[in-house]
């Protein structure tokens, strides 16, 4: 372990958070507003600090993996560090606990908030806040990886502990997968700007929503979310982008350069488009037939959104979930856990493990009634291998018992069963709203420090796949 060649790319992702200080503090002059002075100090203690050890630590040409794995953890939580800065020097509601938490939220694309009056924020401050989930849409580390020099298997060593995008239709190195990254999540916000911007919202609105929406986050600028501009061409323009913001990266971008087919061959793709179309039909039903709503179209119209949106983990709302019906609610309480695709923005289990599981609990099934049958998971007419079943279910088995931990931790502060379940969930799967205190309009204001820290871990543990945490704190992997 060397550790001054850690705290060097460690630097580098400071670098690129002070960058897009400076962005928002370049908003914060246009618009003249009180966020431009900590804005310039953050950007430039940002700055300083990230500029030392690129300065005087040599460029390794090797990295290993335990040096990958650190640098991943580091670079999230030095990100998450000094992106409070702007939080705290402008003061107000930002003390340094909701600072952190922001902060945090903002980092993790999670979309949480303890504000209760985004509209007082000046420009500059919404802005960054948008930044932050665009940045960590991205990820931080697959931002570093840019400008790297090149250091062979180092590359793919540190691309494995992010939601990389590599797939078996976009097979391509580790450099090839980053400018995919880029290329497709800058070409998705450019797009979905415009479109908001044509759609009716102001340009600002329109660069804030896209920056949250591509990163599937949740940040608005507006205290009622979506349901501010209650508009159905704004809602669809978004739920296409969520739905395709949740979906593998690399897929997307053969799709774009290349061909459609592997992407609407895709089992993962069709499964999950599928089941959210299912729990959308479902929970139109479930809102309609409650009575709360006027018409059949006005249910469908706000299921669509509200699945789509917690689906996609990106959390924007068009209405109350307060009162949703208990099957509507529990059917939600599954897209919380399941979400997107791996290779996507979106967090929680992924729709490819939800599938592999599935497809192992058949296969199980069959091996139990044939049991002289050579019985095998195969997805897409290809035989997978033992150890990325186990490690799907492994997976899945671990995330329900932080999930449950999360939400006892939560418990014990005093909040109700659905609040405290609902938080939990909605933190480790990076969603954002969930129900109770924390409904879909609702904020974590209410929250002691404990709690606010409970759900920031959750956040920075759903974000990093779990296992990249969990070698950080396994001592003996360092030796």
């Amino acid at each position: 372990m060397r550790p001054p060649v850690v705290v060097r790319y460690v630097g580098l992702a400071l670098l690129l958070n002070a960058a897009f200080m400076c962005l928002s503090a370049a908003v914060s002059c246009i618009c003249r507003d009180a966020a431009l002075i900590p804005l310039l100090l953050s950007a430039i203690t940002t700055f300083m600090v990230g500029i030392f050890p690129f300065i005087f630590v040599p460029a390794e040409i090797e990295i290993n993996t335990r040096e990958g794995y650190l640098i991943v953890v580091l670079g999230w939580c030095a990100s998450c560090l000094f992106g409070m800065l702007p939080y705290i020097l402008y003061g107000g509601v930002f003390s340094v606990p909701n600072a952190w938490f922001e902060s945090v939220s903002g980092y993790t694309t999670t979309g949480a908030s303890i504000l209760t009056d985004i509209e007082a924020l000046p420009h500059g401050l919404l802005f960054w806040r948008s930044a932050t989930h665009w940045i960590g849409g991205v990820g931080v580390v697959a931002f570093t990886l840019l400008v790297l020099p090149s250091v062979g298997s180092a590359k793919m060593r540190l691309s494995r502990t992010q939601a990389s995008v590599k797939h078996e239709e976009a097979n391509y190195s580790t450099q090839k997968i980053v400018r995919v990254i880029l290329i497709v999540y800058v070409g998705l916000t450019v797009a979905l700007a415009a479109l908001l911007w044509i759609a009716g919202m102001s340009l600002f609105d329109a660069v804030n929503h896209a920056l949250s929406t591509v990163a599937t986050g949740g940040f608005s600028t507006r205290n009622d979310s979506i349901m501010h501009y209650d508009s159905p061409l704004i809602e669809g323009i978004l739920m296409v982008f969520m739905v395709i913001s949740s979906i593998n990266f690399g897929l997307l971008y053969v799709a774009i350069v290349k061909r459609f087919t592997p992407l609407l061959n895709s089992p993962v793709v069709r499964y999950f488009v599928g089941s959210l179309a299912v729990g959308i039909l479902l929970a139109t039903v479930s809102l309609a037939g409650s009575g709360q709503y006027a018409s059949w179209l006005r249910a469908f119209r706000e299921a669509a959104f509200q699945m789509t949106s917690i689906a996609s983990t990106t959390g924007f709302a068009v209405g109350s979930n307060a009162a949703w019906p208990p099957f509507a609610v529990m059917l939600s309480f599954f897209f919380m856990l399941q979400c997107g695709c791996a290779g996507s923005t979106s967090g929680g289990i992924k729709a490819d493990r939800v599938l592999i599981f599935y497809k192992a609990f058949v296969a199980h099934i069959r091996k139990m009634l044939h049991p002289n049958a050579i019985v095998s998971v195969r997805l897409k007419g290809i035989s997978m291998d033992e150890g990325v079943v186990s490690a799907a279910s492994l997976f899945i088995t671990l995330y329900m018992l932080i999930a449950l931990i999360a939400a006892l931790l939560l418990l014990l502060t005093g909040l109700d069963l659905t609040t405290g379940i609902s938080a939990a969930i909605a933190s480790l799967s990076n969603v954002g709203p969930g129900y109770g205190e924390v409904y879909s309009l609702g904020t974590y204001s209410g929250f002691s420090i404990f709690a606010k820290i409970v759900c920031t871990v959750a956040m920075l543990v759903g974000r990093l796949e779990i296992y990249g945490v969990l070698m950080f704190f396994y001592y003996r992997y360092w030796r």
